[in-house]
This record gives structure tokens, C-alpha cells and sequence, in this order.
């Protein structure tokens, strides 16, 4: 008997208990996140209610076609620009999947929705206005258990543009530990006190706003990202609100302080998802966290020991998997291929 194995998927409804953990230790996440619903352009949908945002939110998720057993793939989120589930600036999962990239690329792309315009910081004093821990403490670790995600910074990336640019470049220089790399197209890197296009009502404070300032980050710990490139700067819209100026005074400032980052000047897009910038965005963030499977091994099992084919490394246990395997008398996987038979 040939036994073809799967990866299967949970998608059934989840209630976070306060363990969910990330690289940088273990964070309280009470949310109840529902089982997945499939939309006509096959982007699956999570409902979410959570204490860290008012009512309830979503969390889309678009897969590769064909997911291999044992293989981790590292997830790109995709970050909104607009509250809830607008689109006046487009839909970046729908950009994705019109480029075909989650399969292109082998990658797992993540969308979450916010209750109030997304800068992607948490409120000094509003509960129901706190986005950063949403996503940390709620998002992350839902996928990661829920789908076969590569649960470590090179597969935790960040794409977005004006304030979702903003909002990945904060992530990650706000915690470097749990990202590998961040793109942002035609953000307001610059951006100062009091704060623009909507940001002040989730700001609130200049102390808040502080925290999360991007030139302020940048000057205190932009050394800590080391000597690899992690910040990925680009393009301008000739109708955005003087990004340009900002974007290459933020390019400037990287060269001052020697931060490694990628940048290029243009070329000048509408400024919104769906104008040209994305595909390339995405292939600069992958370039150095693809993964790639290991050669699937065929070996014999006895209980959980592995008595043929070869011990595992541990960088390739994770990817193991057993291929046309047949169950003989007592129970016991044995290797049904010819050259094996007298095992």
C-alpha cells in the first residue's frame, strides 16, 4: 500500500491562551481567531477579536498552490495603508496574487486589517488602539502556528508604502530580533512632530510619536541591524505629498550614518498597490530568505529511530519526509522500494 503524505493545514477556530511566544519571549495574546473562510479569489479570511483592537478585524492569507510536506516558507506581510477592510489605495494580496508571487517566489503572504488607520504603534492610553501589539502578540503567532511558516527573522518580512512603509520600517528597527528585512515604497520617512495624515489621532503624544519616529530609529539603532542590507527604500509618486524630498533625505542620512540599505530614486508611480512597484519590492525581500527544500530522503523508521538512508542533520530534520512507504505485519514503516526489498 502507497501512502502519499500531505501537509495539512489547521484553519479551526483558535483561542490564544497567554503563551504565544516570538524570539523575543513570551507575550499574553487573549484573542479568538476563527477558522478560515476562502473568498472567491482564493485569499483565505480570518476573523479576529482581539483586546488590542476595537471589534472585529481580519487577518487574509494567500498560500502557494502546492505546499511541500516538511517545508517551511517564509511569510511576506503585506501591510495596509487604510482602516479596516478599505481599498481606496487598492488591495496588495490581490496585486500579489495577480503577479503570481506567493508561487513564483514560494511564499506565504499575510494581510491584517486594523480597526483605525494603521501607523502600526500603540496608543499611551487607548487599549482598543494598540497596533504594533495586535501584530506582534496576535498575527505572528497565529500564522506560525496555524501554517507552515518559516518562524524566524529571514522569514518574517515587511512590505509597505506611504504609512505601511513607514509602519515595516518601525517594525523592524523597533525589533530587529523578530525581522530579517523591511521595503517601503514612497513613505514619509521624515516625518515630524506634530505628525501628519492621520497618525496623530493614533499617536497621540510627541513622547509616543518619539518612539517610533523613523529618523530618531534610525539615528539610535540602525547600527543594530549589522553589516547585512535589511532596509529596502524606493520609488516616489508624483501625487504623493512630497515623499521624494523625504526619501532621499532619509537615503542621505543611511549613507551618513553607513547603514546598509537598498535604494533607488524612481521611477515616479501612481501612488497606490497596484502601480508597478510590488513585484520587485518583494523580490529584493526574498533574495536572501528563500529557502530551500533539502533532497527528500528515503529511509527506514523503526518507532523513532531512522535505521537506513542516512543520519539527519539537524538542519535537514525539519524537511524530512518519507516517501512510498509500505506497513508490513507488526506495524512498522518499511521502505517499499526495489533496491530495498531484502530490508
Amino acid at each position: 500500500m502507497q501512502i502519499l503524505m500531505h501537509k495539512v493545514i489547521r484553519v479551526a477556530a483558535l483561542i490564544f491562551a497567554p503563551m504565544a511566544c516570538l524570539s523575543m519571549g513570551c507575550v499574553a495574546a487573549d484573542a479568538t481567531v476563527a477558522a478560515a473562510v476562502m473568498n472567491g479569489d482564493g485569499i483565505l479570511i480570518h476573523a479576529v477579536e482581539s483586546p488590542f483592537q476595537e471589534g472585529r478585524t481580519q487577518i487574509r492569507v494567500l498560500l502557494p498552490e502546492k505546499l511541500q510536506p516538511g517545508r517551511r516558507y517564509p511569510v511576506i506581510y503585506v501591510l495596509p495603508v487604510e482602516a479596516g477592510n478599505e481599498s481606496q489605495y487598492g488591495d496588495g494580496l490581490l496585486e500579489v496574487k495577480k503577479h503570481d508571487l506567493q508561487n513564483r517566489y514560494q511564499v506565504i503572504f499575510v494581510a491584517p486589517a486594523f480597526s483605525q488607520l494603521p501607523w502600526y504603534a500603540d496608543h499611551p492610553t487607548d487599549p482598543l488602539i494598540r497596533q504594533e501589539s495586535y501584530f506582534l502578540k496576535v498575527v505572528i503567532p497565529f500564522i506560525e502556528r496555524t501554517y507552515p511558516a518559516l518562524a524566524e527573522p529571514r522569514g518574517r518580512l515587511l512590505l509597505g508604502f506611504s504609512k505601511s512603509g513607514w509602519g515595516a520600517w518601525s517594525l523592524l528597527l523597533r525589533h530587529s530580533e523578530v525581522f530579517g528585512r523591511a521595503a517601503a515604497w514612497d513613505a514619509p520617512m521624515m516625518m515630524q512632530w506634530p505628525s501628519r495624515y492621520g497618525s496623530a489621532d493614533i499617536f497621540a503624544t510627541p513622547e509616543n510619536f518619539a518612539s517610533y519616529q523613523i529618523e530618531r530609529l534610525v539615528r539610535e539603532r540602525g547600527k543594530t541591524l549589522g553589516t547585512r542590507t535589511r532596509l529596502m527604500l524606493t520609488g516616489y509618486s508624483p501625487d504623493s505629498d512630497s515623499f521624494h524630498a523625504q526619501l532621499r533625505e532619509m537615503h542621505q542620512l543611511l549613507q551618513q550614518l553607513q547603514i546598509p540599505h537598498e535604494y533607488r530614486d524612481g521611477p515616479a508611480r501612481k501612488h497606490d498597490w497596484h502601480s508597478g512597484w510590488v513585484p520587485e519590492s518583494v523580490k529584493w525581500l526574498i533574495s536572501e530568505s528563500q529557502v530551500q527544500p533539502t533532497e527528500p530522503k528515503i529511509v527506514v523508521i523503526y518507532g523513532d529511530s531512522i535505521t537506513a538512508g542516512g543520519e539527519l542533520t539537524d538542519e535537514e530534520r525539519p524537511h524530512l519526509w518519507v516517501n512510498q512507504v509500505e506497513v508490513n505485519s507488526t506495524g512498522t514503516y518499511v521502505n517499499h522500494l526495489p533496491d530495498w526489498e531484502n530490508l
